[in-house]
This record gives structure tokens, C-alpha cells and sequence, in this order.
């Protein structure tokens, strides 16, 4: 099993690198388009989608830890994700940055103050479906790297 000492430091430096794409971008490159659709989510849903992801995987972390409860076959992850992304489409950038900052400290505070034989509690993820806490907390910088690699094509990939 991997290490909470490497998880912590595999958060701590995806989220250095995510607070430094997000601080480096224009104000054109904010609202660029990453995915067309339905939904149209600029390149600011990406970052809101990250800080909704992650506030929603503690407390889906610990409704299982502490209940036994992931998510139910019901659950639609698309329907919730834009949902979530529409409650921050009016928050200023800066803000958003901020907020993911926030998030972020706390994820690591959560993956810190656990008990490490709770990684080994099996759940459903939304994504992965029935897996160990580990691996749903091993694939948020997974999915945050997804998406930025979609942001990075959709204004040049030239920002790192």
C-alpha cells in the first residue's frame, strides 16, 4: 500500500501545481471553452469542479468511514458535477483560487488526521465504483490531472 506520507505529498504538490496554472492564466484563458455541450465548461468550471469534487470526496469519505455509506446506484455523477459547478459560476477567480487553496489544506488535514486502517474500507465511488478509500483519495490528483491536460489543449498547452 502506498504510503500516507506519499499520498500527502502527491496532494500537497498537485495542488502547488494547480494553484500555479490557475494564477498564471489570462483573463482570455479563464474563459476559454474545455468542454462544449450541454454544460459549456470554461476553463473557471474546471476549477470550481475541482473544489466541489474534492469538498464532496471527504464527505463521501467519511459517510463511509463512519457509516459504511457510499454513493447509491442512483446516483447521475454528471447531472451532480454541473450542479455543483453552477452554485461557484459567479465567484471571481481569485476567489476560486482561494477556495481551492482551502480545500486542498483541508484535504490533507483529513488524509493526516485519520486512522490508516480506514484507507482500507471499501466503498462505491461515483467513478471507480466499489474500491478502498485509498484509491478514491489516490484518484483525485488522478482526475484533476485529466482535466488539466483537457484545459492545457483548449488554450495551447502552453502553460505547465
Amino acid at each position: 500500500m502506498i504510503s500516507r506520507e506519499k499520498i500527502i505529498e502527491k496532494l500537497i504538490s498537485d495542488g502547488t501545481r494547480i494553484v500555479k496554472l490557475f494564477s498564471s492564466l489570462t483573463i482570455d484563458e479563464w474563459t476559454s471553452t474545455v468542454y462544449d455541450g450541454e454544460n459549456n465548461w470554461q476553463v473557471k468550471d474546471i476549477l470550481a469542479h475541482f473544489i466541489s469534487a474534492e469538498q464532496s470526496f471527504i464527505v463521501l469519505f467519511d459517510n463511509l468511514r463512519i457509516n459504511g455509506i457510499g454513493v447509491n446506484d442512483e446516483f447521475t455523477i454528471d447531472s451532480y458535477n454541473n450542479a455543483q459547478v453552477i452554485k461557484l459560476k459567479q465567484t471571481a477567480a481569485e476567489d476560486l483560487i482561494e477556495l481551492f487553496i482551502k480545500t486542498r489544506e483541508a484535504t490533507v488535514n483529513w488524509v493526516i488526521q485519520i486512522p490508516e486502517s480506514d484507507f482500507e474500507i471499501v466503498g462505491r465511488h461515483p467513478a471507480l465504483g466499489e474500491t478502498k478509500i485509498i484509491n478514491m483519495v489516490r484518484m483525485i490528483t488522478i482526475h484533476n490531472q485529466m482535466h488539466i491536460k483537457d484545459l492545457q489543449d483548449s488554450i495551447g498547452n502552453n502553460k505547465k
